[in-house]
């Protein structure tokens, strides 16, 4: 689609940092320098247009409920039937074809582990085909945004202050009965109506107010990594997009991964298990670039930033399934 500059500012300035005010659409209209009607009618053009995938949050894997990684080796003639049984389960909410073996990739998610090995048994029994579960164990940098400039994509922004910390070297967050009702309340995204949070509300039965607090909680804990737009990738001209996997001595690994996150190319970087004999990668890094050519050049910086360690790329080459996490899903 033919994208504008003030769409172009509405996507920049509210990937994160979405305003937690009764009238938040309001409050970009006004920032926006345009009424509020326009800034619905601009949303309702990128969901049309694929760009936007949900107003809504991201949350920090294993905070609140459970998830994993999943991957399949899926026969090329069986894989279009397996990829619609494998969106057919609630509990997926990423499914992607890759360049590799391992072609179909996808992410469960549900309300404890309980659920999340219930959905991947239930996919290994419909398919007749073995899943490998590979479940993160730490988190150097979670926090997929796309930032544009002029009408051109950019890169992800540079960390401030270098790498992310790993999730696990935090406290445990406790999660409350009433922040998982909101949680659940946003998985479709928050509503796009003059007052969304009052409209979660009475989903829910509270206040708007306690909507608003439980939110700015959860962000302040951590448990949400970003509320404001999700917006699809390719749509916005990232078609080159690889998951990078390599075989790091455990000892080495959270150094390393402390490494890779600090590069603004990479989006996202985090530990997994092995799944010897047929994975033996436990370190995840993805690049979402524009051409094969630069994320090839990105991944031979981070080679010699790693010493050559064994290592494979996974390019992505069709999404059939990106929705928010399915929280509730048992």
């Amino acid at each position: 689609m033919q994208l504008s500059n003030t769409h172009f500012r509405l996507i920049d300035g509210w990937q994160r940092g979405f305003p937690l005010d009764p009238a938040p659409y309001a409050r970009i209209a006004f920032e926006l320098g345009v009424p509020e009607r326009n800034v619905f009618a601009m949303l309702d053009e990128l969901d049309q247009g694929g760009v936007l995938s949900r107003v809504g949050v991201v949350v920090a894997p294993n905070t609140a409920g459970a998830s994993t990684l999943a991957a399949m080796a899926v026969p090329p003639e069986r894989l279009e039937t397996v990829a619609h049984d494998v969106n057919a389960e609630p509990g997926v909410n990423h499914n992607y074809e890759r360049e590799h073996r391992f072609n179909l990739w996808f992410v469960v998610t549900g309300r404890n582990r309980r659920s999340v090995d219930g959905t991947i048994a239930r996919i290994g029994a419909r398919t007749g085909l073995d899943v490998l579960d590979l479940p993160l164990r730490t988190a150097f940098h979670i926090d997929l945004g796309f930032p544009v400039a002029n009408g051109n994509v950019a890169v992800p922004r540079p960390r401030a202050n270098g790498a992310t910390k790993a999730v696990n070297g935090r406290q445990p967050v406790s999660v409350t009965p009433e922040d998982m009702s909101i949680l659940q309340a946003l998985e479709d995204g928050l509503p796009v109506c003059p007052r969304p949070y009052a409209e979660i509300a009475n989903r829910i039965g509270t206040t708007e107010d306690a909507v608003i607090a439980g939110l700015a909680g959860l962000l302040d804990s951590g448990v949400i990594k970003r509320l404001g737009l999700v917006v699809r990738h390719r749509e916005l001209g990232y078609t080159a997009n690889a998951m990078v996997v390599w075989d790091i001595a455990d000892e080495k690994v959270a150094a390393v991964g402390e490494r890779f996150a600090s590069y603004p190319f990479v989006t996202l970087c985090y530990r997994r298990d092995r799944h010897r004999p047929h994975w033996p990668y436990n370190l995840f890094c993805m690049i979402h670039g524009r051409d094969r050519e630069t994320v090839h050049a990105q991944i031979e910086q981070l080679r010699t930033c790693a010493e050559y360690p064994p290592m494979d790329v996974l390019f992505s080459l069709r999404r059939f399934k990106q929705c928010g996490a399915r929280l509730s899903a048992a």
